[in-house]
């Protein structure tokens, strides 16, 4: 019976050793940029007229449910967290995300194998050297590894790491969504609210000038009145109706909307009272520039998205290099079947290949510089989305600022005008002016009633507008509603490898 050779345990110790030291040295080096993440590219501080009144809740650490304290906005945005296609499509994006990292991460490690095979052959007798026909049979079961690149110079560990802060990035795009949506909703189930305050009030004075063009008709009929004074009291009347037409036109495309964001059909909307802007939503601080870097997820996103251009530049330079891969396997081999697991009949492989290309017309150069200038695109976009971040929040602060003020004066005119009303159609009972002046009153009248109500409502979506322009709820988990597809969440260790 054969002996092994007492050259195999040697080898194997050294090829152990050797597979050791190549393991302790992967990852040991990493040719990609130091993180370095831009200066902001905004002031440190908001302008003092922005934040005269700094008090309130902090956005970030104010889930959606507590501020928008409606039950019925709050069922339409759990509707929509559930039903809308965006949110859906972006939690697919990272559902792909992270297949992506898990299949790049698995190049870290060794692909190993098990592979039997068999097979006989005759050889012609004028192919050998005995002259005569041969018929040989080999057997193997082997144990094998397939080309396993040692990471000497962190090609494979940067690839990693870019498919990493990828997933991560389209995870905070996916957040970036859910907020978005989350303002989109209450910004629509507002806008629906004012128009159904207009259309009640359209309809009410469209009541109130039909009753007076009947009344006018009859003093026409018995002579009490001119028919001048009747085609003004129409002319009113056809005013009224004019704007009802259009706003209720208005009102069924903006349910459409609400509809399209929801994912569902939101059902007839229950009656509500008027707008109350001291009370709806609940007053926020916007705290400093900075502190959007860690709550505005569309940032959190731009920032991974810099990190995985750094580490593709670090592959890329990797790429300069020698790659060294193992292939080999253990196993045996016999041309009997019966023989193949005996004593003696083990057999190995071991090829470990050595690559540099020498001439490829200049094509790691171009990667490198392609992935060079896709880092600069990163860093640009990064400081833009910043930037829009603080022109936002800026808007947002500078609008609840304004509005309020407008409001105040929406409401001293009309009162002003509702005064004005009453002392013109005092006056023409009593005979002391004509019927043009009612109808001018009472034109300004129904105007100012709809201001004030869009005033209210522009009031109450900058607060939304700001909320989101915060990243509101960022910063509390249990906010995030469960999406229509389930989201593999980073553990810390694959966020900090």
């Amino acid at each position: 019976m054969p002996q092994a050779s007492p050259f195999f345990p040697e080898f194997r110790l050294r090829t152990a050793s050797l597979t050791l030291s190549a393991v302790i040295l992967t990852g040991c080096m990493s040719l990609a940029p130091a993180p370095d993440t831009p200066p902001l590219p905004v002031p440190n501080v908001w302008p003092d007229y922005l934040v005269s009144a700094a008090s309130g809740a902090n956005a970030g650490e104010l889930a959606w449910q507590a501020y928008f304290t409606d039950p019925l906005l709050q069922r339409l945005i759990e509707t929509a967290l559930e039903n809308n296609r965006d949110l859906r499509l972006a939690a697919l994006r990272v559902n792909e995300a992270s297949a992506a990292f898990r299949i790049q991460r698995s190049d870290r490690f060794p692909a190993v194998g098990l592979g039997v095979q068999g097979g006989r052959g005759r050889v012609p007798g004028d192919l050998n050297v005995t002259g005569r026909s041969q018929v040989n049979s080999e057997y193997r079961a082997e144990v094998g590894l397939s080309s396993w690149e040692l990471d000497l110079w962190g090609r494979v560990r940067n690839l990693e790491a870019a498919a990493l802060q990828t997933w991560l990035a389209s995870d905070a795009a996916r957040q970036a969504v859910h907020l978005a949506l989350i303002g989109q909703v209450a910004d629509g189930y507002l806008g629906l609210r004012e128009m159904d305050e207009r259309v009640t009030i359209a309809r009410q004075t469209v009541a109130t000038r039909e009753e007076s063009y009947r009344i006018f008709r009859r003093r026409v009929e018995v002579g009490s009145t001119s028919k001048l004074d009747l085609t003004q009291v129409q002319t009113l009347l056809n005013q009224a109706q004019t704007l009802l037409t259009q706003l209720e036109q208005a009102r069924a495309t903006q349910r459409h909307a609400l509809a399209l964001l929801v994912g569902a059909d939101p059902g007839p909307l229950p009656a509500r009272a008027p707008f109350d802007e001291t009370t709806v939503l609940a007053d926020l601080q916007a705290g400093l520039p900075s502190e959007l870097l860690i709550s505005r997820p569309d940032i959190i996103s731009a920032e991974h998205q810099l990190r995985a251009s750094d580490a593709n530049i670090g592959a890329a330079r990797a790429a300069f290099f020698p790659r060294i891969a193992l292939t080999g396997s253990f196993g045996t081999a016999s041309a009997d079947l019966d023989g193949l697991f005996d004593s003696g009949s083990r057999a190995w492989t071991f090829a470990p290949t050595v690559s540099l290309p020498i001439f490829d017309g200049g094509r790691r150069r171009a990667n490198l510089e392609l992935n060079e200038v896709r880092r600069n695109i990163a860093v640009s976009g990064y400081e833009k989305t910043v930037q829009t971040a603080f022109r936002e929040v800026a808007d947002a602060l500078s609008a609840r600022q304004w509005l309020t003020k407008q409001l105040a004066i929406q409401q001293i005119n009309l009162d002003t005008q509702s005064e004005r009303a009453r002392l013109a159609q005092l006056r023409y009972d009593n005979g002391s002016a004509a019927y043009l002046e009612v109808l001018d009153a009472q034109r300004e009248l129904l105007g100012a009633e709809q201001q004030l109500i869009q005033a209210r409502r522009a009031l109450l979506s900058s607060q939304v507008a700001l909320y989101a322009a915060l990243g509101g709820g960022s910063q509390v988990t249990s906010s995030s509603a469960p999406s229509a597809v389930s989201t593999p969440t980073p553990t810390s260790s694959e966020s900090t490898r």
